[in-house]
């Protein structure tokens, strides 16, 4: 059996990851196809290109790429309709994936479409469930709240977990030892920076980020900092960061294994919006998010966002403990003294909202990867009945 994966950003890359591995558990013959990165590439897949060139978002951003885009859609579209796979899985990235899969179920209306990570429908743009179910089949949600809203529109949607409970949870030996394989003391405040996967977020995030940690160094003599990084972005990343306060400790495309020390060493972490924020709570870092984007598509954000916080662990401990910085608000002014708060231990009860979040997210039962997988064996087992 074959199926073609899409990813297009590190978060979805481990996602497939995680889904390959549940699904050659589960099927030991299986072959993969499509486009992702490092961490499904270790799993079996030969990338059709690099799955960098779609970690872009935003409509400032995305513009100046469309073509190539659009090329890249056809492209990944004509390798399903060749290949006719048991499966198309998209992952996430859905301005591109969905398109994808548009083009697939015209041509080839038999051929199952699985998309992996639910629109945040509940979030803003209510319509894209009901615009997603003409190309969509059955939904992987990682938000147990998530499957009522899919089903609505149409798409069968089985709640699978998030990854980040399959994750090893670090030991304090394991901090101790990530401190001292860098040379900071373990007395020495330490801050977790992590400005995004996208080239576009870390160029806009890391000034801002770079004036906060300034800012908190002369608050707090002797502090350290930490910056994971993917590999694609390393070299931005590392120009950035010259000059900046803290004697930064670049993490270029770390292992999970060093990324999860890192977050369990760090006092406190200065997080771009995303799913980074479960791998914090994952550890029990607190934190403190920020993000910022183009003005346009700021403002196209605020008019369309249904809801108020933008920080997953807030939405699913439905707490508000992680405080969060957005658009003019992502700046030194502010974000200095919600760190001084959280490095002096003021964490506001995110340590028990964190627990919640973990929990529902699954940690303790099966891993997500297999339960993913096994959700989209047993759709394909139910469509091929409904074909008979």
């Amino acid at each position: 059996m074959k199926f073609i994966l899409i990813a297009g950003e590190p978060s979805g890359d481990r996602l497939g990851a995680a889904l390959m591995v549940g699904l050659k558990a589960l099927l030991p013959q299986v072959r993969f196809e499509g486009v992702g990165g490092p961490a499904m590439q270790a799993e079996g897949l030969e990338s059709a290109f690099p799955m960098e060139e779609l970690s872009v978002m935003g409509i400032a951003e995305v513009l100046p790429k469309y073509f190539h885009l659009k090329r890249r859609i056809r492209e990944c579209a004509d390798l399903v309709l060749v290949e006719k796979p048991a499966a198309l899985i998209t992952i996430d990235s859905p301005d591109f994936c969905l398109r994808v899969a548009r083009i697939v179920k015209e041509a080839a209306p038999e051929i199952p479409t699985v998309h992996y990570v639910a629109p945040s429908v509940w979030a803003w743009r209510p319509g894209r469930a009901a615009k997603m179910a003409g190309v969509i089949d059955h939904v992987l949600a990682l938000l147990p709240f998530e499957p009522p809203y899919m089903e609505a529109a149409g798409m069968s949607c089985d709640f699978t977990g998030h990854p980040v409970v399959a994750e090893p949870v670090a030991s304090a030996a394991d901090a101790a030892a990530f401190r001292a394989a860098h040379g900071i003391a373990g007395n020495a405040p330490l801050l977790a920076v992590l400005p995004g996967s996208r080239r576009g977020e870390v160029t806009r995030l890391l000034p801002p980020f770079g004036e906060t940690v300034a800012g908190l160094s002369a608050a707090l003599p002797g502090l350290r900092v930490v910056l994971p990084t993917p590999a694609h972005l390393a070299d931005v990343v590392t120009g950035e960061l010259a000059g900046w306060a803290g004697a930064p400790v670049i993490l270029k495309s770390p292992d999970v294994a060093n990324r999860t020390a890192a977050f369990a060493a760090a006092d406190a972490a200065l997080a771009a919006s995303g799913t980074v924020s479960l791998e914090l709570a994952a550890q029990a870092c607190p934190m403190v998010i920020a993000y910022d984007m183009a003005p346009l598509t700021l403002w196209l954000m605020r008019r369309m966002i249904r809801i108020d916080t933008v920080t997953l662990v807030n939405l699913v401990s439905e707490t508000r403990t992680v405080p969060e910085f957005i658009g003019k608000d992502c700046r030194a002014g502010t974000l200095v003294p919600a760190l001084r708060r959280l490095m002096a231990g003021e964490t506001a009860g995110q340590a028990e909202a964190m627990q919640v979040t973990m929990d529902r997210l699954g940690r303790g039962g099966e891993a997500p990867g297999r339960r993913a997988a096994r959700s989209v064996l047993a759709f394909l087992q139910v469509a091929a009945q409904d074909l008979r």
